[in-house]
């Protein structure tokens, strides 16, 4: 693994956006847009060093626009696939934390050697 590499931060869009009662599922897209957002103005609170963040979404929130400072992948199945594929790609060259409450998909990035974290890491309440 590359010392200087930055760190890879992907984010479960629907398990974050999801972890807030405040009227998502009313419009996931715009909700993902806000989310994407406040990662683009806050970055990962706590972390220091460079960080590359990548948003993951699905279902009706696919097709949000990246901005600078966060890339936006539409998954194209299931998003947990699509998450653990971008960690098996990257884990080994650089360090990845994958923010999620998901039990199942934190299972299975952390096999795969990656950090997890949830939700309140990136959106706090």
């Amino acid at each position: 693994m590359d010392d200087n590499a930055s760190l890879l931060v992907i984010v479960d869009a629907a398990n974050v956006v999801g972890s807030v009662p405040d009227g998502w599922w009313r419009d996931r897209r715009g909700a993902a847009e806000r989310l994407r957002d406040r990662l683009a103005a806050d970055g990962v609170p706590g972390r220091t060093g460079r960080v590359e963040i990548v948003l993951v979404v699905e279902g009706a929130a696919r097709g949000v626009d990246p901005v600078p400072g966060v890339r936006v992948e539409s998954a194209p199945g299931s998003g947990d696939d699509h998450m653990v594929e971008l960690t098996a790609r990257a884990v080994g060259d650089r360090p990845v934390l994958v923010v999620t409450a998901d039990r199942e998909l934190r299972r299975r990035v952390t096999e795969l050697g990656a950090e997890v974290a949830g939700p309140r890491t990136v959106r706090p309440g």
